[in-house]
């Protein structure tokens, strides 16, 4: 499961972040790290971005770096 697909109102544990890249390495200075806890706050219709809570912070993300945190 990931990030993308979880409804929102709905939490999850963090497990990884995938891929080794740029995008990899800016979710995780966001705060998206194994171990914490993220809670899907609002899901934009269309493939819009997905607003999620973690660490604190209000974060939107596209669908394509929801797809990488995994859960």
């Amino acid at each position: 499961m990931n990030l993308a697909t979880l409804k929102a109102g709905m939490r999850a544990i963090i497990t990884e972040i995938t891929g080794m890249d740029d995008i990899a390495i800016q979710l995780q200075e966001l705060g998206f790290n194994p171990g914490c806890e993220v809670a899907v706050l609002n899901r934009s219709p269309f493939g819009g971005p997905v607003t999620v809570a973690v660490r604190g912070a209000t974060i939107a993300l596209r669908r394509t770096e929801a797809d990488r945190v995994k859960l």
